[in-house]
């Protein structure tokens, strides 16, 4: 397990760990101060503003992300559990202050501050393995931002590969939507259906008892429906699984 003791890091929460999965929050503080870092938490920040942004607003998404660009201006690196926020705060947050240039400059300075979770492990502190310990098996879920705007592939499962005990195996079709999409599976709720309808049938081909992703926002909409249908296989956040020690 190496590590760099002292590197500072802020806390950028997520709208959906903070107000209905704190307890992941608290894994990934836990795992950052195991590692030895620094860990802050600016007590002011909000929502990044994506579902304005995805939604057309960008008049309203713009004021949320100037917020964040003051809640962490003095930020060395910003750590966000989640592929969607650190995607809408890396890449689109350029595109929200386009002609702004004074704040599109900010933006910039801001960006290359920001990594999600996995990626700040494997690529800053440069950490595959922490001496985390599992029982059971395990599949992989990578979410669309984190892939296909951030392209983290490998991070997550580097360390899930890593993880004494637990035995990874490959999810079908693994890099298919789950259909969430934040306001996407309110405008179409049909076709969100059928997509995570297909996610749940190749999650359960695995035989898996544990369901991974860096997305909490994946994992409610996929958990959700492997609740309804009564298919005991949990749900975890990527810090939840490197959380774990053996007892």
């Amino acid at each position: 397990m190496a590590s760099t003791p002292g590197t500072k890091a802020s806390l950028y929460v997520t709208c959906i760990i903070d107000q209905l999965y704190p307890e992941v929050g608290v894994s990934v503080v836990r795992v950052l101060r195991k590692l030895g870092v620094q860990v802050d938490f600016p007590p002011d920040q909000t929502c990044c503003g994506q579902p304005l942004f995805n939604s057309g607003y960008a008049t309203q998404a713009r004021q949320l992300a100037e917020r964040v660009l003051h809640s962490f201006k003095d930020a060395t690196y910003v750590v966000v559990p989640s592929g969607s926020c650190a995607a809408m705060m890396r890449v689109f947050y350029l595109d929200l202050f386009e002609d702004d240039p004074v704040m599109h400059r900010r933006a910039q300075e801001f960006s290359s501050k920001v990594y999600e979770f996995s990626e700040f492990l494997v690529k800053v502190l440069n950490v595959t393995s922490i001496d985390a310990h599992a029982e059971g098996t395990a599949t992989y879920h990578p979410g669309c931002h984190l892939l296909r705007e951030l392209g983290v592939r490998e991070e997550p499962q580097k360390l899930l590969a890593n993880v004494d005990g637990l035995d990874m195996v490959d999810l079908p079709d693994a890099e298919a939507c789950c259909g969430f999409g934040g306001t996407f599976s309110v405008k179409y709720p049909h076709i969100s259906e059928g997509m995570v309808a297909n996610k749940v049938t190749n999650v359960l081909a695995t035989g898996a008892d544990t369901l991974v992703s860096c997305d909490m926002s994946c994992l409610m909409n996929i958990g959700g429906a492997l609740s309804r249908q009564q298919h005991p296989v949990n749900v975890k956040h990527l810090a939840q699984m490197l959380d774990q020690e053996a007892s």
